[in-house]
């Protein structure tokens, strides 16, 4: 009687592995091909397999969100390094790097920055990130250190203040746990604002470069950002003439 074949092991699948492909799949060919049927065949095993770590594709998305800004943040650190230890400087060289990071990895920013699931968290969890903490290292130094022009708490229309305020708490809460030493008194209303002005400036700018969605043509766009960053220093205080 002929023998039946024994079966052979089913491969062993990680965590890691899981991550590696889906990884690849989004870098080398966009977002649309991250499917968990197309990891798993990467992988040669089926769909289900990748259940026991990931119970839907979006928190292993979720996942990769965290694992590209882990490794921007790296990235970012080495570089400011080699940057001066001044507040401002590095302010401006995260700034930049961020442009940089944004135009050499721009799935891994559309992913991160630009996507529905990135936006579905409150801005203040940014900074329990690695990068948010590389950030608000710089801001604190900043705001510590300098006298930062900001508008007057009239400016600020009455319909964004209750967000205002929810955003200064979290931003409060994470100098403390970040250990930043700097006045608490001086993130008020107003620099709250500034720096919400600041951001919607700095990302507005970089999404358009990455998308490529100017409005109009620009042989270097490098310029443009550099004038951008002199204008905030200036609106700032930072910079003068």
């Amino acid at each position: 009687m002929q023998q039946s074949k024994p079966r052979g092991r089913a491969p062993v699948v990680t965590d890691a592995a899981i991550r590696r492909v889906a990884a690849t799949l989004l870098i080398e060919r966009g977002s649309d091909a991250v499917t968990l049927r197309a990891i798993a065949r990467e992988l040669n095993v089926t769909a289900p397999a990748l259940y026991r770590y990931y119970d839907s594709l979006e928190s292993l998305l979720e996942r990769l969100r965290e694992d590209f800004c882990a490794h921007f943040a790296e990235q970012l650190t080495a570089e400011l390094a080699t940057v001066p230890d001044d507040g401002v400087v590095q302010l401006f060289a995260i700034c930049r790097g961020f442009r940089r990071w944004a135009l050499t990895h721009s799935r891994e920013f559309t992913l991160v920055f630009a996507s529905p699931g990135a936006g579905d968290r409150r801005a203040g969890r940014r900074f329990d990130e690695p990068f948010g903490r590389i950030f608000l290292a710089a801001a604190g130094t900043v705001l510590a250190n300098y006298d930062i022009v900001t508008p007057s708490t009239d400016a600020i229309p009455p319909e964004l203040r209750e967000d205002l305020v929810h955003f200064q708490t979290e931003l409060l809460a994470a100098l403390a746990e970040s250990g930043q030493k700097f006045p608490a008194e001086k993130l008020d209303l107003g620099v709250t604002y500034l720096m919400i002005q600041i951001w919607a400036r700095l990302y507005g700018h970089v999404t358009l470069e990455v998308f490529g969605n100017y409005p109009i043509p620009l042989d270097n766009p490098e310029i443009l950002f550099e004038a951008m960053l002199t204008d905030l220093g200036r609106a700032m205080g930072l910079l003068v003439d």
